[in-house]
């Protein structure tokens, strides 16, 4: 089941589940439980916004061999956990905002993510997906020169729309070996299956939870793999009319473009 939530003709906020070319209007959240409404409204006639209001927003770095390879750094012998703040997502084809305070230097990471479902605490890896309430594109955008400069990567990631997801919340998705691709102006720039991972995802759960409460309504973001900007001779960094999708098997196309700080 796909689960979206929109914005209507009216600016009604609401939850709907996919249909074909339709939304099927739901009542409730997708946490607590959907009830159809019987109404549907056709799916091109809608702003579709970020898929869920995360509580928090955890993320995984250098989850992917080749990525760490590409960034010169050691293979992560744990999970490298960091955070973004919820002020950062936003939804399908709202605009990326290259910040004033740092505008040089804005890379792209296209990743899976997925949504708690409920409370996960102390869960055991084989019980992990359980706890999972769907999946969804990703965009951990990142300042590159702040993530080197401060010392630790919060405020690099953590920029005014820099956590774009959507376009909806795929509920049945296997998500062990889907394929995850960026592509920036229409080229690809990043494409590699999630069986890649360094640490699975049902592993991550798992850990995160012996360490802390997973609350529903929290966002996952897995990692990315290779092919990032910053990486590239000469490296390539977002600017102004770029245009960056996200793409994972099995879930749809997450859409931005990219626009200067006003």
């Amino acid at each position: 089941m796909r689960i979206a939530r929109f914005q209507d003709k009216t600016n009604q906020v609401q939850y709907g589940i996919v249909e074909g070319n339709t939304l099927a209007v739901a009542a409730g959240d997708p946490i607590k439980g959907l009830k159809r409404m019987g109404a549907t409204v056709p799916l091109a006639g809608v702003k579709l916004l970020a898929p869920v209001e995360p509580v928090n927003v955890l993320c995984i770095g250098q989850n992917y061999k080749a990525h760490v390879e590409e960034g010169g750094a050691n293979l992560p012998k744990a999970p490298i956990l960091f955070m973004k703040t919820t002020t950062a997502v936003i939804g399908p084809e709202e605009p990326v905002l290259i910040p004033k305070i740092a505008p040089t230097e804005i890379d792209y990471e296209a990743e899976l993510a997925l949504v708690i479902g409920k409370t996960a605490r102390h869960v055991p890896e084989s019980e992990a997906l359980k706890y999972v309430l769907g999946y969804t594109c990703a965009h951990d955008v990142s300042a590159r020169d702040c993530q080197r400069g401060d010392g630790q990567w919060c405020r690099a990631k953590s920029f005014e729309t820099f956590c774009p997801i959507g376009p909806w919340l795929e509920t049945e998705l296997n998500p062990l070996n889907v394929r995850v691709q960026g592509r920036l102006n229409g080229q690809t720039m990043q494409d590699a299956a999630t069986s890649l991972m360094i640490f699975s995802i049902p592993f991550l759960i798992s850990y995160l939870s012996r360490g802390m409460t997973l609350l529903p309504g929290t966002l996952l973001l897995t990692g990315t793999p290779a092919g990032v900007g910053f990486a590239r001779k000469p490296p390539v960094y977002l600017k102004p009319g770029d245009v960056f999708e996200v793409e994972v098997e099995g879930v749809g196309v997450l859409r931005n473009p990219i626009r200067a700080e006003e």
